[in-house]
């Protein structure tokens, strides 16, 4: 048996009919940037996630930057992010020409760890930026005391959170403005790169829909300087179709996780931590060990793929050696970095190729 990470294949041939029929509607309408197929997105994905505003976008990354944006976040700013986390969360804050500043995970859940917070802020520090790591809520409560209690703004990273619950809740609206991904191995995921934002502030929503646009309201009055950044009319109804089957998909996902935890229970492994209060999205399995490369490559050689979310963290990129962070200085990144490993997950992988996959790591643990 071979086993991919995920079998994106299988997600289109489910729902083939539905998104074939909403591509033809598209092309013979005739309309193709913008139009009522983005906005009736915008208003499914606000409703979906309990928010008053979203805002279709052209990526993940651009979703994040036009938010630090529309904060008015800029050069000679400082923006608190997780030293454990995927790296577009720490370029969008140097896009918009402020300072990424790191702050570790909590060990048990790898998410940003609210106790360290406080300890990073300075008299420059204009934002808190968690990410909703793995599909796992942050904890928002505290985050959001320190952010009132400093007058700071708050930007969710909620690129693998699609559904997700904090404390019955969904994501989609506790900080100021919350930044989404639909690249196509999202839980909810387009068939090309696609964004968005939802927030309950009207006024932030009509920023970001400014900036969006080239800055402007009005075709050929540019009230200041924009980008193109604008949800293709295409992705929208594909991510139309793929939003009515969300709820029902994470369940398989949650189902997928359950039978992991059962199944790797007695693996010596260290299982994902879910607390309390959090009702996870699932965009991952993430299990630890410090034999994660050897594990790897038995896995691999099984036919069951696997992947490391995230093998260098942002602060060793090379891309970050002008911040002068010493390899060491983060300790708690590194170590997950070279601890980490994505089991295959997804809504088509189904209970033989589950069981599988544990049998296969008993065998090479």
């Amino acid at each position: 048996m071979r086993i991919p990470f995920l079998d994106l294949g299988a997600a289109y041939r489910e729902l083939k009919p539905e998104i074939d029929a909403a591509v033809s509607r598209v092309l013979e309408s005739g309309w193709y940037i913008l139009g009522p197929e983005v906005e009736a997105f915008e208003s499914e994905w606000a409703a979906y996630c309990e928010a008053r505003h979203a805002v279709g976008l052209a990526n993940g990354l651009d979703a994040l930057t036009l938010a630090l944006r529309a904060l008015d976040i800029g050069p000679g700013d400082e923006v608190i992010v997780p030293s454990n986390t995927y790296i577009a969360t720490w370029l969008a804050v140097s896009e918009v020409g402020a300072t990424p500043v790191p702050v570790e995970p909590d060990q048990t859940t790898h998410n940003i760890d609210p106790a360290r917070i406080e300890a990073a802020i300075t008299s420059r520090t204009r934002a808190l930026l968690p990410v909703h790591l793995y599909g796992q809520p942050a904890d928002l409560d505290p985050i959001l005391d320190i952010a009132q209690r400093h007058g700071l703004r708050v930007i969710e990273d909620a690129a693998q959170a699609h559904g997700a619950r904090y404390k019955g809740a969904r994501i989609g609206a506790h900080g100021d403005i919350v930044c989404w991904s639909f690249y196509p191995g999202k839980n909810l995921g387009a068939l090309g790169d696609a964004g968005a934002i939802t927030t309950n502030d009207a006024a932030l929503a009509e920023r970001v829909a400014l900036l969006r646009n080239y800055g402007s309201r009005q075709k050929y009055v540019n009230e200041e300087a924009g980008v193109n950044s604008r949800l293709d009319p295409v992705q929208a109804a594909i991510l139309r179709v793929k939003l009515g089957v969300l709820d029902q998909w994470t369940e398989r996902r949650r189902a997928v996780a359950a039978a992991y935890n059962l199944g790797l229970a007695e693996s010596g492994l260290i299982l994902p931590h879910v607390p309390d209060w959090a009702d996870p999205a699932w965009h991952l399995y993430v299990v630890r060990t410090s034999d994660r490369d050897a594990l790897q490559g038995r896995m691999t050689e099984a036919g069951i793929g696997t992947l490391i979310h995230y093998p260098i963290p942002p602060h060793m990129q090379q891309a970050y050696a002008g911040l002068g962070i010493a390899p060491d200085a983060l300790p708690l990144a590194h170590t997950l970095a070279s601890e980490v490993l994505s089991l295959p997950m997804g809504p088509h992988l189904d209970k033989n190729a589950n069981r599988f996959a544990c049998q296969s790591i008993y065998r090479n643990i």
